[in-house]
Protein backbone atom coordinates (compact mmCIF):
# COMPACT_ATOMS: atom_id res chain seq x y z
CA UNK A 1 0.00 0.00 0.00
CA UNK A 2 1.10 3.73 -0.65
CA UNK A 3 1.01 6.82 1.63
CA UNK A 4 -2.11 6.61 3.30
CA UNK A 5 -3.69 9.78 4.62
CA UNK A 6 -4.90 10.06 8.17
CA UNK A 7 -7.94 12.20 9.03
CA UNK A 8 -7.29 14.06 12.55
CA UNK A 9 -9.98 16.19 14.48
CA UNK A 10 -7.76 15.92 17.83
CA UNK A 11 -10.64 14.54 19.56
CA UNK A 12 -9.68 11.00 21.05
CA UNK A 13 -10.81 8.66 18.42
CA UNK A 14 -8.43 10.26 15.18
CA UNK A 15 -5.53 10.63 17.73
CA UNK A 16 -5.99 7.03 18.62
CA UNK A 17 -5.89 6.62 14.86
CA UNK A 18 -2.56 8.03 14.27
CA UNK A 19 -1.12 6.67 17.09
CA UNK A 20 -1.97 2.93 15.52
CA UNK A 21 -0.58 4.16 12.02
CA UNK A 22 3.07 5.30 14.25
CA UNK A 23 3.04 2.14 15.80
CA UNK A 24 3.15 0.48 12.61
CA UNK A 25 5.74 2.71 11.15
CA UNK A 26 3.14 4.51 8.82
CA UNK A 27 3.19 8.21 9.30
CA UNK A 28 2.71 10.10 6.71
CA UNK A 29 -0.10 13.49 5.70
CA UNK A 30 -2.85 14.19 8.46
CA UNK A 31 -5.37 16.70 7.40
CA UNK A 32 -7.77 18.61 10.13
CA UNK A 33 -10.77 20.31 8.74
CA UNK A 34 -12.20 23.56 10.16
CA UNK A 35 -15.69 23.29 10.17
CA UNK A 36 -15.61 27.26 11.09
CA UNK A 37 -18.79 26.32 13.42
CA UNK A 38 -17.68 27.40 16.11
CA UNK A 39 -15.43 30.42 17.76
CA UNK A 40 -11.86 29.31 18.19
CA UNK A 41 -12.75 26.73 15.46
CA UNK A 42 -9.46 27.75 13.65
CA UNK A 43 -6.77 27.76 16.45
CA UNK A 44 -7.90 24.52 17.37
CA UNK A 45 -7.33 23.05 13.78
CA UNK A 46 -4.22 24.71 14.10
CA UNK A 47 -3.49 22.88 17.68
CA UNK A 48 -4.64 19.60 16.20
CA UNK A 49 -1.57 19.36 13.50
CA UNK A 50 0.76 20.68 15.54
CA UNK A 51 -0.14 17.70 17.79
CA UNK A 52 0.00 15.89 15.24
CA UNK A 53 2.95 16.69 13.83
CA UNK A 54 4.94 16.08 17.07
CA UNK A 55 3.88 12.35 16.59
CA UNK A 56 5.71 12.57 13.06
CA UNK A 57 3.14 13.64 10.38
CA UNK A 58 2.98 16.09 8.30
CA UNK A 59 -0.12 17.88 9.14
CA UNK A 60 -2.58 19.84 7.20
CA UNK A 61 -5.44 22.38 8.23
CA UNK A 62 -8.26 22.71 5.91
CA UNK A 63 -11.06 25.26 6.10
CA UNK A 64 -14.55 24.07 4.51
CA UNK A 65 -17.78 26.34 4.60
CA UNK A 66 -20.69 24.10 5.74
CA UNK A 67 -23.66 24.84 3.39
CA UNK A 68 -26.59 22.62 2.00
CA UNK A 69 -29.50 21.03 3.30
CA UNK A 70 -29.88 18.15 5.71
CA UNK A 71 -28.83 20.13 9.06
CA UNK A 72 -25.74 21.64 9.72
CA UNK A 73 -24.44 17.51 11.20
CA UNK A 74 -25.37 16.17 7.31
CA UNK A 75 -23.81 19.53 5.92
CA UNK A 76 -20.44 19.07 8.20
CA UNK A 77 -20.17 15.64 6.74
CA UNK A 78 -20.53 16.50 3.07
CA UNK A 79 -18.10 19.55 3.48
CA UNK A 80 -15.62 17.09 5.72
CA UNK A 81 -15.86 14.33 3.07
CA UNK A 82 -15.34 16.49 0.21
CA UNK A 83 -12.36 18.15 1.19
CA UNK A 84 -10.62 15.12 2.56
CA UNK A 85 -11.24 13.43 -1.25
CA UNK A 86 -10.11 16.97 -2.67
CA UNK A 87 -6.49 16.88 -0.72
CA UNK A 88 -5.84 14.04 0.44
CA UNK A 89 -3.59 11.14 -1.61
CA UNK A 90 -4.40 7.50 -1.39
CA UNK A 91 -6.24 5.93 0.68
CA UNK A 92 -7.86 7.79 4.12
CA UNK A 93 -8.43 6.77 7.31
CA UNK A 94 -11.35 7.90 9.29
CA UNK A 95 -11.43 7.56 13.42
CA UNK A 96 -14.93 5.49 13.46
CA UNK A 97 -15.12 3.45 16.41
CA UNK A 98 -17.68 0.44 17.49
CA UNK A 99 -19.48 2.86 19.01
CA UNK A 100 -19.87 5.12 16.18
CA UNK A 101 -20.92 2.08 13.76
CA UNK A 102 -23.73 1.47 17.00
CA UNK A 103 -25.27 4.57 16.21
CA UNK A 104 -25.11 4.19 12.49
CA UNK A 105 -27.46 1.17 13.29
CA UNK A 106 -29.75 2.93 15.22
CA UNK A 107 -30.19 5.93 12.74
CA UNK A 108 -30.96 3.81 10.02
CA UNK A 109 -33.26 1.50 11.98
CA UNK A 110 -35.09 4.71 13.07
CA UNK A 111 -35.52 6.25 9.69
CA UNK A 112 -36.57 3.20 7.97
CA UNK A 113 -33.44 3.49 5.77
CA UNK A 114 -33.49 -0.20 5.01
CA UNK A 115 -30.68 -2.79 5.07
CA UNK A 116 -27.55 -0.83 3.23
CA UNK A 117 -28.35 2.04 6.31
CA UNK A 118 -28.18 -0.33 9.27
CA UNK A 119 -25.10 -2.24 7.60
CA UNK A 120 -23.65 1.06 8.50
CA UNK A 121 -19.75 1.68 7.34
CA UNK A 122 -17.49 -0.69 5.75
CA UNK A 123 -14.42 -0.98 7.38
CA UNK A 124 -13.01 -0.14 3.86
CA UNK A 125 -14.56 1.50 0.98
CA UNK A 126 -12.53 3.20 -1.06
CA UNK A 127 -10.90 5.49 -0.59
CA UNK A 128 -12.64 5.51 2.84
CA UNK A 129 -10.72 3.62 5.64
CA UNK A 130 -11.83 2.73 9.25
CA UNK A 131 -9.67 0.37 10.97
CA UNK A 132 -11.39 0.98 14.36
CA UNK A 133 -14.82 -0.23 13.97
CA UNK A 134 -13.89 -3.46 16.36
CA UNK A 135 -12.63 -1.01 18.76
CA UNK A 136 -14.82 0.93 21.74
CA UNK A 137 -14.56 4.92 21.97
CA UNK A 138 -13.28 3.93 25.46
CA UNK A 139 -10.37 2.22 24.46
CA UNK A 140 -9.41 5.02 22.34
CA UNK A 141 -9.56 7.56 25.48
CA UNK A 142 -7.23 5.13 27.21
CA UNK A 143 -4.68 4.76 24.33
CA UNK A 144 -4.26 8.55 24.41
CA UNK A 145 -4.07 8.65 28.16
CA UNK A 146 -1.40 5.69 28.26
CA UNK A 147 0.74 7.98 25.45
CA UNK A 148 0.17 11.29 26.81
CA UNK A 149 -1.54 13.02 24.77
CA UNK A 150 -4.16 15.24 26.04
CA UNK A 151 -7.46 14.62 23.30
CA UNK A 152 -9.65 17.87 22.28
CA UNK A 153 -13.13 17.32 23.39
CA UNK A 154 -15.29 18.60 21.24
CA UNK A 155 -18.99 20.65 22.68
CA UNK A 156 -21.00 19.64 19.79
CA UNK A 157 -20.08 15.75 21.08
CA UNK A 158 -22.43 16.85 24.25
CA UNK A 159 -24.69 18.97 22.88
CA UNK A 160 -28.39 17.01 22.85
CA UNK A 161 -29.69 19.41 19.76
CA UNK A 162 -27.54 16.69 17.71
CA UNK A 163 -29.75 13.55 17.28
CA UNK A 164 -26.37 10.99 17.79
CA UNK A 165 -25.53 12.99 21.00
CA UNK A 166 -28.92 11.84 22.08
CA UNK A 167 -28.24 8.21 20.88
CA UNK A 168 -24.90 8.09 22.42
CA UNK A 169 -25.71 9.68 25.89
CA UNK A 170 -29.66 8.68 26.48
CA UNK A 171 -30.78 5.79 24.13
CA UNK A 172 -27.63 3.52 23.95
CA UNK A 173 -27.46 3.79 28.01
CA UNK A 174 -30.97 2.93 27.97
CA UNK A 175 -30.94 0.01 25.64
CA UNK A 176 -27.49 -1.16 27.94
CA UNK A 177 -30.43 -1.29 31.07
CA UNK A 178 -33.46 -2.93 29.72
CA UNK A 179 -31.24 -5.50 27.67
CA UNK A 180 -28.62 -5.93 30.41
CA UNK A 181 -25.50 -4.45 28.28
CA UNK A 182 -23.46 -5.73 25.18
CA UNK A 183 -26.15 -3.66 22.73
CA UNK A 184 -23.22 -1.88 21.25
CA UNK A 185 -21.26 -4.87 20.28
CA UNK A 186 -24.58 -6.56 19.03
CA UNK A 187 -25.44 -3.81 17.11
CA UNK A 188 -21.87 -3.74 15.27
CA UNK A 189 -22.18 -7.69 15.30
CA UNK A 190 -25.96 -6.78 13.39
CA UNK A 191 -23.98 -4.70 10.72
CA UNK A 192 -21.56 -6.78 9.93
CA UNK A 193 -23.85 -9.41 9.20
CA UNK A 194 -26.51 -8.00 6.93
CA UNK A 195 -23.21 -6.10 5.33
CA UNK A 196 -22.56 -9.87 4.45
CA UNK A 197 -26.15 -10.56 3.26
CA UNK A 198 -26.18 -7.75 1.16
CA UNK A 199 -22.90 -8.47 -0.62
CA UNK A 200 -24.20 -12.02 -1.50
CA UNK A 201 -27.64 -10.13 -3.05
CA UNK A 202 -25.56 -7.45 -4.72
CA UNK A 203 -23.21 -10.62 -6.52
CA UNK A 204 -26.82 -12.44 -7.17
CA UNK A 205 -27.94 -9.37 -8.81
CA UNK A 206 -24.98 -9.21 -11.11
CA UNK A 207 -25.28 -12.91 -12.36
CA UNK A 208 -29.62 -11.30 -13.11
CA UNK A 209 -28.61 -8.46 -15.08
CA UNK A 210 -26.11 -10.36 -17.20
CA UNK A 211 -28.90 -12.55 -17.98
CA UNK A 212 -31.44 -10.06 -18.43
CA UNK A 213 -29.78 -7.38 -20.07
CA UNK A 214 -30.23 -7.32 -24.03
CA UNK A 215 -29.24 -4.16 -25.96
CA UNK A 216 -29.87 -2.21 -23.30
CA UNK A 217 -33.15 -3.31 -22.33
CA UNK A 218 -34.08 -5.59 -19.44
CA UNK A 219 -36.09 -8.78 -20.56
CA UNK A 220 -39.03 -8.72 -18.02
CA UNK A 221 -39.76 -12.61 -18.27
CA UNK A 222 -36.70 -13.48 -17.00
CA UNK A 223 -36.27 -10.48 -14.91
CA UNK A 224 -39.88 -11.71 -13.16
CA UNK A 225 -38.84 -14.92 -11.77
CA UNK A 226 -35.96 -13.09 -9.83
CA UNK A 227 -36.68 -12.56 -6.02
CA UNK A 228 -38.09 -8.67 -5.15
CA UNK A 229 -34.75 -7.92 -3.23
CA UNK A 230 -32.76 -9.08 -6.19
CA UNK A 231 -35.22 -7.81 -8.85
CA UNK A 232 -35.36 -4.27 -7.64
CA UNK A 233 -31.35 -4.41 -7.03
CA UNK A 234 -31.21 -5.25 -11.24
CA UNK A 235 -33.58 -2.25 -11.66
CA UNK A 236 -31.85 0.20 -9.78
CA UNK A 237 -28.82 -0.55 -11.56
CA UNK A 238 -30.45 -0.27 -14.93
CA UNK A 239 -31.92 2.63 -14.26
CA UNK A 240 -28.50 4.53 -13.45
CA UNK A 241 -27.27 3.43 -17.01
CA UNK A 242 -30.15 4.50 -18.70
CA UNK A 243 -29.45 7.89 -17.23
CA UNK A 244 -31.81 8.02 -14.26
CA UNK A 245 -30.79 9.96 -11.31
CA UNK A 246 -30.63 7.91 -8.14
CA UNK A 247 -34.54 6.14 -7.46
CA UNK A 248 -36.46 7.31 -4.29
CA UNK A 249 -38.13 3.73 -2.70
CA UNK A 250 -41.68 5.25 -4.51
CA UNK A 251 -39.36 5.25 -7.73
CA UNK A 252 -37.89 1.62 -7.47
CA UNK A 253 -41.45 -0.06 -6.22
CA UNK A 254 -43.58 1.72 -8.95
CA UNK A 255 -40.65 0.32 -11.52
CA UNK A 256 -40.80 -3.20 -10.21
CA UNK A 257 -44.84 -3.42 -10.42
CA UNK A 258 -44.23 -1.90 -14.24
CA UNK A 259 -41.81 -5.17 -14.24
CA UNK A 260 -44.10 -7.70 -12.46
CA UNK A 261 -47.72 -6.82 -13.47
CA UNK A 262 -47.72 -3.47 -15.64
CA UNK A 263 -49.21 -3.74 -19.39
CA UNK A 264 -47.17 -3.13 -22.64
CA UNK A 265 -47.09 0.27 -23.22
CA UNK A 266 -47.28 1.50 -19.79
CA UNK A 267 -43.85 4.14 -18.39
CA UNK A 268 -42.71 5.12 -15.15
CA UNK A 269 -41.15 8.66 -14.91
CA UNK A 270 -37.82 8.08 -13.52
CA UNK A 271 -35.53 11.48 -12.02
CA UNK A 272 -33.19 12.55 -14.91
CA UNK A 273 -36.21 12.70 -17.05
CA UNK A 274 -35.76 9.08 -18.13
CA UNK A 275 -39.04 7.12 -18.98
CA UNK A 276 -38.97 3.58 -18.50
CA UNK A 277 -41.37 1.87 -20.77
CA UNK A 278 -42.54 -1.48 -21.46
CA UNK A 279 -42.52 -2.77 -24.91
CA UNK A 280 -42.37 -6.62 -26.41
CA UNK A 281 -42.07 -7.79 -22.63
CA UNK A 282 -39.01 -5.19 -22.41
CA UNK A 283 -38.51 -2.55 -20.38
CA UNK A 284 -36.39 0.38 -21.85
CA UNK A 285 -35.59 3.53 -21.04
CA UNK A 286 -35.90 6.90 -23.12
CA UNK A 287 -35.17 10.38 -22.56
CA UNK A 288 -38.19 12.48 -21.76
CA UNK A 289 -39.33 13.98 -25.13
CA UNK A 290 -38.05 11.24 -27.25
CA UNK A 291 -40.28 9.66 -29.86
CA UNK A 292 -40.36 5.93 -29.39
Amino acid sequence: MGPVTVAVSGGPDSLALALAVVAVGRPGRSITVDHGLQDGSAEQAAAAAALIQGLGFDGTVVRVDVTGPGGPEAAARRARYAALAEHAAGPVLLGHTMDDQAETVLLGLGRGSGPRSIAGMRAWTPPWGRPLLGVRRADTAAACADAGLKPWNDPHNADPAFTRVRLRHEVLPLLDDVLGGGVVPALARTAELLADDLAGLDEVAEDAMDGALEDGALLTRVLRRRPAAVRRRVLRSWAAGAGAEPLTSEHLHRLDDLVTAGRQGAAVRLPGAIDAVLEADRLRGRPVGRPG
